[in-house]
């Protein structure tokens, strides 16, 4: 599926406890949904892992992320191009 153009890095974001920038993302336009990987920089410096998705017409929706295989094959994909998420995400699953 063609994708949109891709979003700006760094961008802001807002949430209740507390604020900071995204700074890597991994996306993958798949058939319904545009599944996304965000490695978050708090303004304290502390990193967090938001796992999301948008849809079509790029608007952020607030549900559970559902990944099928190529989701998740797009999304293994595009990490080769993060490589701080991509660490984080192999020091969550073992790979370290």
């Amino acid at each position: 599926m063609a994708g949109r153009p891709a979003r700006s890095l760094p961008r802001p974001f807002t949430l209740h406890w507390g604020s900071g920038r995204i700074v890597e993302e991994a996306t993958y336009m798949g058939r319904y949904h545009e599944p996304s990987i965000q490695l978050l920089e708090f303004e304290d410096g502390s990193l967090a892992l938001r796992f999301c998705y948008y849809d079509h017409a790029g608007r952020f929706q607030r549900s559970p992320l559902i990944l099928g295989d190529d989701e998740i094959r797009g999304l293994h994909e595009a990490l080769a191009s993060t490589p701080r998420l991509r660490a984080l995400l192999e020091e969550l699953v073992g790979c370290r």
